[in-house]
Parts: structure tokens; sequence; C-alpha cells
């Protein structure tokens, strides 16, 4: 069985992902990781060739400015590292996703579990969206809790704004993959970077959205969807994350919009009901 995995970044180094940590996570259980790197104005691509790493395959780009559709921009840049890909199974990570040591073995089997069973696209993963600090995450179904981050070379896949993919049965029509679960969990950080690296980041990516984001203030947050985490994370992520103790604090006085508003609903019918009404971008078949 050969896996390869694959991503893109940009201006990582300025931007605040651990994507060092993010590739350092997944190597011991890939036989090579192919990375788009966006020409950028930071250091990004010289700190990916000082690792010396010989499963990195590092390919140079240039973005088209002019793609400002949606993200569009994104899914270019992701399918770029994808069809370079020459494994059997092909791992798409975000700059700002970790794997836990702990679940590499879970995934290697899950995938020699599914290699040959055609009802089987993907795998996805459980996710942990940290917010704030180290100690907070977000529990509700205005953020995804599964996404599949694995997906077969021999499905006809392709990745519209980079997030998701869509697999084509015909030229007209894209549907979800079929997906199993992996049996591991995705540590997701990107909400955990220091607020002017989040608005730098939110003013440098907006103009590929074809809109203009508001000002981001971390303690703007709706107080009943944090969590506090009582587990491990990552081992590669000790040096990064920040130290403060404690759930997050976030303003008393702050009124949710009418996005979260809703979001609150859908979390109390999920405790009413028993639902996961969180988005879904798989069909689960296993």
């Amino acid at each position: 069985m050969k896996v390869s995995a694959c991503t893109f970044i940009r201006n990582g180094q300025i931007l605040g992902y651990p994507f060092v940590e993010s590739i350092r996570s997944v190597l011991p259980i890939v036989d090579e990781f192919v990375i788009a790197v966006g020409q950028s104005d930071d250091d990004t691509l010289s700190i990916l060739k000082s690792l010396n790493e010989p499963k990195l395959r590092l390919i140079e780009t240039v973005w088209n400015e002019n793609m400002r559709a949606k993200g569009y921009v994104y899914g270019q840049q992701k399918m770029l590292a994808q069809f370079a890909c020459t494994g059997e199974w092909i791992f798409y990570l975000e700059a700002d996703e970790v794997l836990h040591e702990n679940d590499l073995p879970i995934i290697q089997a899950s995938m020699q579990q599914y290699l040959h069973d055609d009802r089987v696209e993907a795998l996805i993963f459980d996710y942990l969206h940290f917010y704030g600090n180290a100690n907070t995450y977000l529990w509700s179904p205005g953020w995804y809790r599964h996404a599949p981050r694995i997906i077969k070379a021999s499905v006809r896949s392709y990745a519209p704004d980079g997030l998701f993919w869509l697999v084509l049965d015909s030229n007209k029509h894209g549907r979800y993959p079929k997906a199993a679960h992996s049996g591991a969990t995705m540590y997701h950080y990107g909400w955990v970077r220091s607020e002017e690296q989040m608005n730098l980041k939110a003013s440098r990516v907006e103009k590929y959205w074809n809109k203009q984001n508001a000002a981001i203030d971390y303690r703007d947050m709706d107080g009943r969807i944090l969590r506090e985490f009582t587990g491990t994370h990552p081992v590669v992520m000790q040096t990064y994350l920040p130290k403060e103790s404690g759930l997050f604090q976030v303003n008393p006085a702050y009124q949710p919009s009418r996005k979260q508003q809703k979001h609150g609903w859908m979390l109390k019918l999920e405790r009413w009901f028993g639902l996961e009404l969180s988005k879904k971008h798989y069909t689960l078949v296993k």
C-alpha cells in the first residue's frame, strides 16, 4: 500500500500556520508528501527546504490573482498537489491541521482495511476545532464535526474550493464521496494563532472569496458552544501552543449573530432528539 499526502501553502510563516508541525505529524505513515508552495512574502519555501526531508516534494506555484470566486484558487492549488501524488491513498491536510501520534496506527489500519473495498472512496475524521487557547474547543453544528481527509487516487475527484471533494460519476454531476470512519481525530488549530495573525490572514485571503471580512475579535463568540479540552495535544504541537490555562474567556456582553442563534437552536434540537446537524461533505457507508 502506497500512501501520498498533499497540501498547499503560501505565506505560512507570517500568517501563523503550524505547517511544519502539520507535515511532521503525518510523515511517519506516508510514502511522500507533495506540497504546492505559492510564491510568498516570507520564508515559507526556505523553511520547507531546510527540513531536508526526503519524503517532501515541493511544487513552486504562482497564484492566479484573477480567481476570486468562492475560493476557487484554493481548489486549484489543492488539485495541483493532489494530481502530483502517486499513492493509492491521498491524505490531504490543511496547514493548520495536525494528527495525534496515538492515532497513526489506527489510520494505517483503516487505510489497509478499506483499500480494496469498492464501497469506500474516502475516510473521515472527527474534528476538534480549538479556539482562543489550547484548552478550549468549539462544539456547534456551525463547525463541522467530521470531514473526509483521505481519498482513493482511483476516484475521479476534485475540490471546487479546496475544503471538500466532489466525485464525478459523469462530466456534469458531482457528489460527495462515499466514506468510512478512519477511527481518528483531526486537531484543528487555525483559531489558536494570535488575533493579529488571524486578521492578517483574513485580509490577505478575503479577495479570493470576493468579500470583505469584519475585524476578528476572539472574545466575540457565543460562550455556550465553548467546551474544555481535557485530553493531550500532539507532541509536535507542544512548543507552538499558547500557555494560557483554563477555558477561553469570551465577552459576556456579546450578542450572538443571527447565524449563531440559529446554531444555538440546532444545538438544542441535537440534545433533545439525539440528532447530529453539522455539515457533512460525505456519505457515510460504513
